[in-house]
């Protein structure tokens, strides 16, 4: 399987999102309602689903998550302190523009690179760092972008009740507590999510038609350049350091090196921030991913 195999769906999708919208065959109203159901309801469940299965109990490698983590936490910081610093962005802003810059597209897009370049052995060490990856980059990025005038730990309040937050929440408490869910109602939810994934790459492709790609080419081109470039190699280097063996930091490093997720931009859409960038962003890296993930690939095949 190419990387063309594996990225020309998204694209593809994007794309048909962006025609409907342009040529008016999806009316703006009909665009809301998909986007409704979309990012309220299909994600949210996938989210759940997706934490409710995951293999926790497999977390177990401290030297493994401390080479994907830290390398993003400290990126993600880094960001938020050059946007306010040298942009004179609002936290908000900055918080928004430091997720598009670390988080991965680890599912859509990484997990079937590495299946294809190292095989079911290295899946494993995928679902490791999986779980905690949204909760992580989207709980850090509401804290930040709290409203200034919230006082005491009310801010609290908003990020709970965000529909990607609260579902990843739920499922993580209905794994931890074993939770038996009827088999029947779980197959429902999986009809229920299946539209998730294509239908937000639809509505992401529509969206570029209302904002234009043009106006935000270059700071999304500046941001996809960090997702795939800087951060994997701060990924590549961390895992050195600790003595990674050669499968692990391969995959940590092509985890890190995944183009930005869709679910930056649904978190832009919650925030009602950075909405153009983030919608630009996912695009571009992901385009842009053919390119460097053909090169993360040669450098740690050496």
């Amino acid at each position: 399987m190419t990387f063309i195999d594996i990225l020309f769906p998204l694209i593809f999708v994007v794309t048909c999102g962006f025609i409907s919208a342009r040529t008016q065959f999806i009316s703006p109203a009909q665009l809301d309602g998909i986007r409704f159901y979309i990012f309220n309801l299909a994600i949210p469940v996938l989210l759940f689903l997706s934490m409710y299965r995951a293999e926790l109990s497999d977390i177990a490698s401290a030297r493994l998550l401390l080479a994907f983590y830290l390398p993003v936490c400290v990126i993600y910081l880094l960001i938020v302190g050059i946007m306010q610093l040298y942009r004179k962005c609002t936290i908000k802003e900055a918080a928004l523009s430091a997720l598009n810059g670390t988080y991965s597209n680890t599912v859509v897009v990484g997990l079937p690179v590495i299946l294809a370049a190292l095989g079911e052995q290295a899946a494993a060490m995928v679902f490791m760092i999986i779980p905690l990856h949204s909760a992580a980059l989207f709980s850090l990025t509401f804290m930040l972008a709290r409203e200034k005038d919230t006082r005491g730990m009310t801010w609290l309040k908003p990020l709970f009740l965000n529909p990607v937050v609260l579902s990843i929440s739920l499922g993580l408490i209905a794994n931890l507590l074993k939770l038996p869910i009827p088999t029947l109602l779980l197959s429902g939810m999986d009809w229920f999510a299946k539209p998730a994934i294509a239908g937000a790459l639809f509505v992401l492709g529509a969206s570029l038609v209302q904002y234009g790609f043009r106006p935000v080419w270059f700071p999304a081109l500046i941001l996809s350049t960090v997702k795939l470039l800087i951060l994997p190699l701060g990924v590549y280097l961390t895992a050195t350091l600790l003595m990674l063996e050669p499968l692990q930091r391969q995959v940590v490093t092509l985890m890190s090196a995944a183009p930005l997720g869709i679910n930056a931009y649904l978190v832009a859409r919650q925030l009602s921030v950075q909405q153009a960038v983030s919608a630009g962003s996912v695009v571009l890296s992901t385009l842009l991913s053919v390119v460097s993930l053909s090169l993360w690939l040669a450098i740690l095949s050496v």
